[in-house]
C-alpha cells in the first residue's frame, strides 16, 4: 500500500505540475478564454439583469414548456446567435482551495491508475504509458470531446493535456512501479 500511496502521490505531483503549465505558462487553452473588448458591457448587461449564478443556454424555452414550443422555438432559432453563459455574481480570486481539490483529484485518479497497473502480470514502462494513455482517451474522450460534439467549443487543449500529461504519468509510474 505504501507503494502505491508513494506512486500516486509523484504521478498527482506530474498532473499538477502539467496542468499548472497547461493552462497558465504555455496557454494551450486559449481558445477557451478568448478576449473581447465588449467584456465590460456584457459583464455590466449580465448584472443588470438580477441573474442567478447558473449555467445558461440561448436560446431554450422556459421551464414546463410543451415539445412543440421547443420544436418551435429550434425551427425560428436555426442560422441565428446562439450562446452558453456561466455567470458569477462575484469573481473569487482565491486559488487556495481549488488548488487543493486539483490535488487531491489528481492524487485520487492517479490511486486510480496504479490500482490498476499493479494488476498487471506484466508491467513494464510500454504497457504503463499505453494503460495511462487510455485512460487519458477515454477521458478526453467521455467529456471534453462529446461535449464538443453538441456545443462546438474547442477542445484540442485536452486533447494536448490527456496525450501529455498522461503519458508523463505513465513513463514515471511505468519506471516506479517496475523496481
Amino acid at each position: 500500500m505504501k507503494r502505491q500511496i508513494i506512486a500516486s502521490v509523484l504521478g498527482a505531483l506530474v498532473l499538477f505540475i502539467w496542468q499548472f503549465l497547461s493552462w497558465a505558462a504555455l496557454n494551450v487553452h486559449g481558445s477557451e478564454q478568448q478576449y473581447t473588448p465588449a467584456q465590460d458591457e456584457i459583464l455590466q448587461f449580465l448584472s443588470e439583469q438580477n441573474l442567478p449564478e447558473g449555467h445558461y443556454f440561448l436560446p431554450t424555452v422556459p421551464p414546463g414548456s410543451s415539445a412543440e414550443e421547443e420544436q418551435s422555438l429550434m425551427e425560428s432559432s436555426a442560422g441565428k446567435p446562439w450562446a452558453r453563459v456561466s455567470y458569477h455574481s462575484s469573481l473569487d480570486i482565491g486559488m487556495g482551495m481549488n488548488m487543493i481539490r486539483g490535488f487531491v483529484i489528481d492524487f485520487v485518479s492517479v490511486f486510480l491508475l496504479v490500482w490498476i497497473l499493479l494488476r498487471f502480470e506484466t508491467l513494464d514502462i510500454k504497457n504503463a504509458v499505453m494503460a495511462s494513455l487510455a485512460v487519458g482517451f477515454i477521458s478526453y474522450f467521455t467529456i471534453p470531446y462529446l461535449n464538443s460534439i453538441w456545443f462546438e467549443i474547442p477542445t484540442l487543449g485536452y486533447l494536448i493535456d490527456a496525450i501529455v500529461s498522461w503519458s508523463l504519468v505513465g513513463a514515471l509510474l511505468g519506471w516506479y512501479l517496475k523496481r
